[in-house]
């Protein structure tokens, strides 16, 4: 699966699942770590771990496993790195206080991800 793609599957599955905030953005020209972060609020500390848990299941389906993930444990700002698409989910109270995407946002490098 291309890198865009595996983005907008990881946003529509999360989306699917009930998250909030959904916002995919295209990163590749403003770093090299990843090409695409898929950042989502879970309502709270439960719903944060069920969307990491029911995204990795579904994109485990198709073959598609993370490279690492981080903060299973404590579910309140979780990250599945997938290589060319890093996923954050959050509990929003960590989306509001970190606001990692504004050091990603361009104005121009937001995707779409609804059908």
């Amino acid at each position: 699966m291309e890198p865009k793609e595996l983005a907008i599957s990881a946003a529509r599955i999360l989306d699917a699942k009930g998250a909030d905030d959904i916002q995919v953005l295209e990163v590749n020209h403003l770093t090299s770590i990843t090409d695409y972060f898929v950042f989502a609020n879970g309502r709270n500390v439960q719903a944060v771990h069920t969307l990491a848990d029911d995204l990795e299941d579904k994109l485990a389906e198709q073959g598609i496993l993370p490279r690492r993930k981080e903060g299973m444990t404590a579910t309140r700002w979780i990250v599945l790195d997938y290589s060319h698409v890093i996923v954050h989910i959050f509990h929003p109270e960590e989306r509001q206080y970190y606001n990692i995407e504004r050091l990603w946002t361009d104005g121009t490098n937001e995707i779409p991800y609804a059908e």
